[in-house]
């Protein structure tokens, strides 16, 4: 699997198109989300893997070989709008909020939101064509999922 994960980041034309690529775009973007203050924490490698494991039905293995392909892939660039353009190809509009979610609680992975995450929820929301109505409504599903109060990392 891992081979095959590497490939769709290496854009390899060999790599098949459709449920791996997502998977690869979302790993990317989520890694990107955790990267937002310059390294990711073990809480957050943590969320990832549970998220893509739950998201994707992946095994423990497939869902540390998605994780570390993402995170050599994203580093020392910020490749976020290749990854986008995937989502965007392969998933049709009304299907793209489980993205944001997923960004949603690897930024809450530590029980704070900076407003680095924020900003770049933001800007991957716009990108998804995600309103911001429906972007804080994910954000309230995510905190009730999390246990989290609704007001975690709003502005005092």
């Amino acid at each position: 699997m891992l081979n095959r994960i590497r490939s769709l980041f290496t854009g390899d034309d060999d790599a098949e198109p459709g449920e791996d690529a997502l998977q690869a775009a979302a790993a990317a973007l989520m890694v990107e989300a955790a990267r937002t203050d310059n390294t990711i924490s073990e809480a957050e490698r943590d969320r990832i893997m549970s998220v893509a494991r739950r998201h994707f039905n992946l095994s423990e293995e497939e869902a540390q070989d998605l994780l570390s392909a993402a995170v050599f892939d994203t580093e020392d660039v910020s490749p976020y709008l290749r990854y986008v353009s995937v989502i965007m190809d392969r998933c049709p509009p009304g299907h793209r909020l489980w993205i944001i979610e997923m960004l949603w609680e690897v930024a809450y992975a530590d029980g704070v939101l900076n407003d680095l995450e924020s900003s770049l929820l933001r800007r991957i929301g716009g990108l998804l064509h995600i309103s911001d109505v429906e972007r804080g409504e994910a954000r309230k599903r995510v905190l009730a999922r999390l246990g989290l109060p609704d007001d975690t990392g709003l502005p005092v």
